[in-house]
């Protein structure tokens, strides 16, 4: 690969460029996503406070030529900044050992805790981090079979998030079998060999702290933060049945389509655990194709039930779709065996949405009427999973005293109001489940 010098002004425009230059360079999506979480820790706070971050792909043949810890060479004044330029395959010769990614903040300082990192790194003066990988792969696999793609034919970023998301999820499943190996063989040991006991309890312990780590980057990967649009505030909370294995069944996705209005999906797969997290991504996956695809909000559910029939039989889940239009607040709603959606107006009045229809895996899946509102400035949307109002014994009593903390709440900052309803509606709790608490507030204004 060649050479890569690019600066970046937003964190969202620095994670696709990173994860394209590494799709490119060949590096594999697990060593790709742990790259991405580790740049995106640093970069942050620098692109928050307005500060640009500069990123470099070296591969050996040009690290050779220089330390690559080094501070990089200053630019000759009038010089045009670097174009960013996606690695083509093929670019990795044959006799690369190495490959060097460098980021430069301009923050100042060191930044602490680079062996802390998911991909720990080496400090690189005055101001950033440096990674040496081992050579890549020269011919990586094309996400989703080789047929996504963005613009111009770079790789897709939500394709290549996914990817990185599977691969995650594979390497869990092996650290989920090797720990329960470990455990039959500690289980099976004499105790009177207590070296070999004392051994085992030492791996154990590596294992676990290795399982917790991987699914909290799973976690990430798989939890898209809020859409960011003029006219709208979001926010969310989820919060898993059991805190030792944060992935679950309750899953959630937002993105903006090419309209301008803004598409929700919420889903809750049957089930617990990693099982049921594969079952939902499926669903929201599958939405999200059909989507972008421009099918109308009244047939996602069923084409979702149809399409993914054939691949899990045992799959079940609710699923509630809705778009939200920022500029005239108009909304549509459309629901599959979901608990219904709450409206609270700006006054503090409170209605719920029920539209009826089928999920995913039920007989006749699909959304039987497209249900039609409108948000006024102040009015606050707020989807949920059941793990929200079937902490009590009655679920009608769960959804008056959602009512009740919705309205309370409403006025609170946007990212402390999931968390301020979902705070007080399990005050008390029966039984342990998955929990997504979903707010959408119209501001009204556009710019």
């Amino acid at each position: 690969m060649r050479a890569q010098s690019t600066t970046h002004h937003c964190l969202d425009e620095l994670r696709t460029a990173l994860r394209r230059a590494a799709y490119g360079a060949g590096l594999d999506p697990e060593l790709r996503s742990r790259l991405v979480l580790s740049v995106t820790r640093l970069a942050a706070p620098d692109l928050a406070a307005g500060r640009p971050v500069s990123l470099e792909f070296l591969p050996s043949r040009t690290a050779a030529s220089r330390d690559p810890a080094a501070p990089p060479a200053a630019a000759e004044p009038g010089a045009a900044e670097p174009a960013v330029v996606p690695p083509q395959r093929g670019d990795t010769a044959p006799g690369d050992a190495s490959l060097t990614v460098r980021l430069s903040l301009t923050g100042g300082g060191t930044p602490a805790g680079l062996d802390q990192l998911p991909l720990p790194a080496r400090p690189a003066p005055p101001s950033g981090a440096v990674w040496s990988l081992p050579r890549p792969d020269p011919a990586p696999r094309a996400p989703g079979g080789g047929e996504q793609g963005g613009k111009g034919g770079a790789p897709d970023p939500v394709a290549l998030a996914e990817e990185e998301a599977a691969a995650l999820a594979d390497r869990l499943d092996r650290l989920s079998r090797e720990h329960r190996r470990l455990k039959d063989e500690l289980a099976e040991t004499n105790s009177g060999v207590l070296a070999l006991y004392v051994q085992l309890e030492e791996r154990d312990e590596q294992l676990r702290q290795a399982h917790g780590r991987m699914l909290r980057q799973l976690e990430d990967a798989l939890r898209p933060p809020p859409v960011r649009v003029p006219g709208l505030e979001m926010a969310v909370r989820y919060e898993p049945a059991e805190s030792h294995a944060p992935t679950g069944g309750d899953l959630y996705d937002w993105f903006a389509l090419p309209d301008g209005t803004v598409h929700i999906t919420i889903v809750d797969a049957l089930g617990h655990g990693l099982t049921s997290t594969r079952g939902a991504l499926s669903v929201t996956h599958a939405v999200r194709t059909l989507a972008l695809e421009g099918h109308e909000l009244r047939t996602l559910v069923a084409r979702a039930a149809r399409a993914l029939a054939g691949l899990d039989e045992e799959l079940m889940a609710s699923v509630q779709v809705v778009r939200i239009d920022p500029r005239t607040g108009r909304l549509s709603l459309a629901n599959g065996s979901h608990p219904p959606a709450l409206l609270v107006r700006r006054d503090g009045a409170t209605r719920f949405l029920e539209a009826p229809g089928r999920g995913v895996g039920f007989p006749l899946p699909g959304s039987e009427a497209v249900l039609r509102d409108r948000l006024d400035p102040g009015d606050l949307l707020v989807l949920y999973t059941d793990g929200l109002t079937e902490s009590r014994r009655d679920p009608r009593e769960g959804e008056l005293r959602l009512a009740r903390a919705a309205r309370r709440h409403r006025g609170l900052p946007m990212d402390r109001v999931p968390g301020a309803i979902a705070e007080e509606m399990h005050t008390v709790i029966l039984h342990p489940d998955d929990t997504v608490a979903l707010a959408v507030r119209r501001t009204g204004e556009l710019s």
